[in-house]
């Protein structure tokens, strides 16, 4: 029995003394109220009734901000939400100097999501994520660096548009397609007229060639089964009347 009372109060001293933190943690070591060091991982040995540890997590943390009701700076209304991703690296500032880091950390993510989106017009919001995700990370970082936090990354997950300002971009998309289609074939049109002017000025320069692309399609039509009869005539038969022409439109000049 005796024993007992002896054993009892050992196991409350020893389970009140140890503490174990893992390789991912640290403990704040607080002496009757004043803050003493960080301690960890491993084994710890606090005072009972005099010392007091919190626990914090060292481990990087990804943190989903709620969608916000932002209206850009060209006026128009859309959802946006992001992920950040933090992580404590001065376990003594992040207990001491905030209250609950994490609810804090959400808050300021949340007002400064909607300020930076706001001040961006949509197509820059759509455009340029990169550039606004850099901007929320700065001004975040800037912010949690006296709570001992550090923002590695800001991302914006997702932006929701209105339902008539997605039918709007719609039409403009096909409107844009059209017009690339009838550039590019307006632009094949022009390559064709330019090409045909100069076969026709070869053509000119030399008659022969004529004679040659004649042969040329006639072997095509021959190569191909069907039941065309084909009777070459020599074009230089038609000489005599194409001189003829050129004469009278000579003399009618």
């Amino acid at each position: 029995m005796y024993y007992l009372i002896l054993v009892i109060p050992i196991i409350l001293f020893l389970w009140a003394a140890i503490k174990i933190l893992n390789e991912y943690e640290r403990g704040v070591i607080f002496r009757l109220g004043r803050v003493i060091k960080a301690k960890g991982p491993g084994l710890i040995i606090l005072i009972p009734v005099v010392d007091w540890m919190v626990r914090v997590s060292m481990r990087l943390v990804a943190m989903d901000v709620d969608p916000q009701d932002v209206i850009t700076r060209d006026n128009v209304s859309v959802k946006v939400n992001a992920v950040i991703y933090f992580r404590v690296i001065e376990p003594i500032k992040a207990v001491v100097e905030v209250e609950n880091y994490s609810y804090a950390m959400s808050q300021l993510a949340q007002t400064t999501l909607r300020s930076v989106c706001g001040q961006a017009e949509l197509d820059e919001l759509l455009a340029k994520r990169d550039k606004i995700n850099s901007e929320l990370q700065e001004i975040l970082d800037t912010h949690t660096d006296p709570w001992g936090i550090k923002v590695a990354t800001v991302e914006i997950k997702h932006i929701d548009l209105p339902q008539e300002m997605q039918r709007s971009m719609a039409k403009q998309a096909e409107a844009e397609r059209e017009l690339r289609a009838k550039v590019i074939n307006a632009e094949g049109e022009f390559q064709a007229a330019d090409r045909l002017t100069k076969a026709a000025q070869i053509i000119q320069d030399y008659p022969t060639a004529l004679q040659l692309r004649y042969l040329q399609t006639m072997r095509e039509m021959s190569a191909e089964k069907n039941t065309t009869i084909i009777f070459p005539f020599p074009i230089d038969m038609f000489k005599p009347f194409f001189d003829l022409i050129d004469k009278k439109s000579g003399m009618n000049s």
